[in-house]
Formats: structure tokens, C-alpha cells, sequence
């Protein structure tokens, strides 16, 4: 588990490599789509924290430029995010955009407090990171993507096209895709690299690699931050390389995003 590559984010605590033993388990093929989590919400009347804060955050290029013209503050250094009011699961990217077509995408805008909900209510939970490392790496142990050891001309996920963060590749338009997109990787699992960063249920620390247990690890102690594994269509070399298998994220778990969505365990 981990990496002692050089070309990830130290800040992160990808590594050092080591040897990690992890307990049989089952996880999800996808992440939770759209059309899973309206049946959680009908089901409860679960109102989740973007909807109750009004707003959250979508990349701009997913915005009119009307709204966008509207919108006079950006997060500190990052300045391709919007808070947009309304924005949620339902509507993606606020008012005027809907779920009609997108059943079969990842559920976004849920915070890991949302998606701890749902998992109350589906009876399952939310992978550790090194379950979730496990599943990604598809038996491909030292490799750093899903996939193997190198990046085909033609990205085999979803991840930004063109030059970051202004000018998509002709053809291709940032946001998330199908859960089914892109083939699996050898244990049957879609889209563990790109499309959403998905929540763990470790609690996050750059420490990670060099404090938690041999067996089974999970980092259960607070620190403001959860972890979050996978990376999203936003990720591009020259910016956000985590899509590789290693690479590590983290959010208060209150926050939602345009490109955050989970997946789940059996319990």
C-alpha cells in the first residue's frame, strides 16, 4: 500500500510503500448513482447538507455564463470553483439543470456526512483506505494506476482533456460520466480512477502510512478531515495527478462538491 514515487504530493502522505494485510470484504462495482440515492431519499425525506446550506461548489466551465457573471466570490486559490446557489444532488449546477438523464451517473454534491447516511439506511458503509487501495490496484500490486504502469495516449477514465483549467479538448466537456463508463479494472470495479473522488470512512492525516496498523487500517481518530480516494474529471497531469492508485484526498466531511460522490461496502 502506498507509494515512494516522487511525483505525488507529500503534503498528501502517499507514502512510504508498505505491506498491509486486509480481511476479505465486498465492495461496490460503481459508485452510488443518481437513481439510488432519489430511492434513499424518498425513502427518508433526507435533506442533505448542500440543500440545507443553500449552495455548493461546481466547476465553472459547468456553469451559464449568466450565473457565472453573478457569482463574485471564488475559494482562496481556486478560482475554476463556484459556490452556486441551489446547487445540489438534485441540480448539479443550480437552477435549470435536473437529474432526468443522469440515473446512471455518481450521485454528487454529497458530503460524507450525506453519504454516511445513506449507508445507515442501505445497511452497508463506506470503505477504509485500504480497502479501497486494495480494490483500486485490482491485483496490479506496484502499479500506479488500474489500469498498469503507464498512461495510453487516450486516458481509459475520466479525467480533464485539453489544458487545464480553460480549455477542454474539442469534443470531450468536463463533468462526470455513467457509473458503467470505461472498462473495469481486473476485480470487476468502475471508475476507481476519475469521474468522482470518493469518500473513505478513515479520518485523514499525512501520517497515515507511518502510524496506522499493519492489519486492516483505519485511521479513526479526528482530525477535521476525511479522507477521499480516486481523484475526479477534473484531475489533469499538469495539476491534480490523483488518479493514480496511490494518491490521497481529503474534505471536511460537511463539504460537497460538483465531483464528489462514494461508493460502498458490504458490512
Amino acid at each position: 500500500m502506498g507509494t515512494d514515487s516522487h511525483e505525488g504530493f507529500p503534503a498528501d502522505g502517499e507514502g512510504p510503500l508498505r505491506p498491509v494485510q486486509v480481511s476479505p470484504f465486498r465492495i461496490a462495482a460503481t459508485a452510488v448513482t443518481n437513481a439510488q440515492f432519489t430511492e434513499f431519499v424518498r425513502s427518508t425525506s433526507y435533506i442533505t447538507q448542500a440543500e440545507q446550506a443553500g449552495s455548493s461548489f461546481v466547476f465553472y466551465l459547468q456553469v451559464r455564463q449568466a450565473q457565472r457573471d453573478a457569482i463574485r466570490q471564488h475559494p482562496q486559490g481556486l478560482p475554476w470553483w463556484l459556490e452556486v446557489p441551489d446547487a445540489c444532488w438534485q441540480r448539479p449546477e443550480g437552477p435549470g439543470s435536473c437529474l432526468r438523464e443522469r440515473m446512471d451517473q455518481p450521485v454528487v454534491h454529497a458530503s460524507w456526512d450525506d453519504a454516511q447516511a445513506y449507508c445507515t439506511w442501505a445497511g452497508v458503509r463506506l470503505p477504509t483506505e485500504a480497502q479501497w487501495e486494495y480494490a483500486a490496484r485490482g491485483g496490479l500490486h506496484g502499479q500506479r494506476y488500474t489500469w498498469g504502469d503507464t498512461m495510453p495516449t487516450e486516458p481509459p477514465c475520466n479525467i480533464w482533456r485539453g489544458v487545464f483549467p480553460n480549455e477542454p479538448a474539442p469534443g470531450w466537456s468536463p463533468g462526470v460520466v455513467g457509473v458503467g463508463s470505461f472498462a473495469p479494472n481486473a476485480y470487476g470495479l468502475y471508475n476507481m480512477a476519475g469521474n468522482v473522488w470518493e469518500w473513505c470512512a478513515d479520518w485523514f492525516t499525512p501520517d497515515y502510512h507511518r502510524t496506522s496498523a499493519g492489519i486492516d487500517p483505519m485511521h479513526g481518530e479526528p482530525t477535521g478531515r476525511r479522507s477521499a480516494r480516486g481523484g475526479s474529471f477534473l484531475c489533469h497531469e499538469s495539476y491534480c495527478n490523483r488518479y493514480r492508485v496511490a494518491a490521497r484526498g481529503a474534505n471536511t466531511p460537511e463539504s460537497s462538491a460538483g465531483n464528489h460522490g462514494f461508493r460502498v461496502v458490504a458490512l
